[in-house]
């Protein structure tokens, strides 16, 4: 299980740059935010300051960390003040920081890292605006956090997702999320000699320069389409193909922001997640995925927490791996029939 930095109270989004601080709350807790880490755990803010739009090659920059207090239970719902950003000035914008240490980039979770989930996970605030102008306060309701995906051997991306701090499940990171991202991450940039044979036909269907098709279903906030997308960019694959991340329609105005807010991770249409209402309720598949020339690859993570879904998502899935290739038409040369899609799923 991992832990997660969050604010069980938020900043503002609206403050006075003389004030010189504002109060917050920190949690530390799991992917749900119903189990608080059950230790101490010394806790360091820095501010990054907002840019038109997130350089995907580029590490985000933030001030230096200072330390802000040691998370404890027994003191989890004290509030707590914040110094403001160093020199903030009227008009500017900057997100709050929080990390469980100082050290590198510590606002930044690497998902290329074989010890990813090892320290509890930073956290970011959407912007707070710094005005002289009209009333402090607003209450935050979302968190971003900063996903570093390794390309290759100097190769490298940043990824910035939004979630709600809200407790709907379909729009936060979840654990499997970020295990299966990584996992991707590792897929794409290593190969081992005593890897299974599937994995490796997995690779070649999921990194080919062919027309490939994928479909994941119980996307939430988008992480693991996303990272594929922007694993696949770097391959340059044909003009043909798609990756389309599903959901209900209540996660899909989440989804469609993270998408675009990452938009320079994807070198093309084919790369780009499309999001899409897909509920698993209903007996007919959208017309969108209906109409694939065949289906090569359906992720899904964090799906199988409730069992009473379990009927209709494998009807779903029945559904979706009737939408085979021909054996002319697949990446996977050793096929003489037609080619079902092959399955991912993340679980804990």
């Amino acid at each position: 299980m991992f832990f997660y930095l969050s604010f069980l109270r938020p900043p503002p989004t609206h403050a006075f740059p003389s004030a010189g601080t504002i109060s917050i709350t920190p949690q530390v807790a799991n992917d749900l935010r119903t189990e608080p880490f059950d230790g101490e755990l010394e806790i360091y803010y820095a501010w990054s300051p907002v840019t038109p739009r997130l350089d995907p090659n580029t590490f985000p920059a933030t001030t230096k960390p200072q330390k802000l207090t040691v998370w404890r239970q027994s003191n989890a719902y004290k509030a707590i003040p914040v110094s403001l950003p160093p020199g903030v000035r009227d008009g500017q914008s900057y997100r709050l920081v929080l990390t469980t240490h100082a050290i590198g980039h510590p606002h930044v979770i690497n998902l290329a890292s074989p010890s990813v989930g090892e320290r509890t996970f930073p956290v970011l605030s959407v912007p707070i605006s710094f005005s002289s102008r009209g009333r402090t306060g607003g209450k935050q309701e979302q968190i971003e956090r900063v996903f570093r995906i390794g390309l290759g051997p100097k190769e490298q991306a940043f990824m910035m997702l939004r979630e709600q701090t809200s407790f709907d499940l379909d729009k936060k990171v979840w654990d499997s999320g970020i295990g299966l991202s990584s996992w991707l991450v590792s897929l794409a940039t290593e190969e081992l000699s005593d890897e299974p044979e599937h994995v490796t036909s997995l690779r070649k269907v999921l990194f080919t320069r062919e027309r490939r098709n994928v479909v994941e279903l119980g996307a939430g906030t988008g992480i693991v389409s996303l990272t594929l997308g922007a694993l696949c960019s770097v391959v340059k694959p044909a003009q043909e193909g798609c990756i389309i991340t599903t959901d209900l329609v209540s996660a899909i105005p989440l989804l469609e922001h993270n998408i675009e807010t990452n938009g320079g991770l994807f070198c093309s249409p084919t790369t780009k997640p499309q999001a899409l209402v897909l509920d698993w309720d209903d007996e007919n598949l959208p017309s969108e995925v209906d109409a694939l020339d065949g289906l090569d690859v359906i992720i899904m993570a964090d799906v199988t927490y409730n069992t009473a879904s379990f009927p209709p998502l494998i009807r779903t899935l029945s559904s979706l791996t009737k939408l085979h290739r021909s054996p002319e038409d697949s990446t996977n040369t050793q096929s003489t029939g037609n080619v079902s899609p092959m399955i991912i799923l993340g679980y804990k």
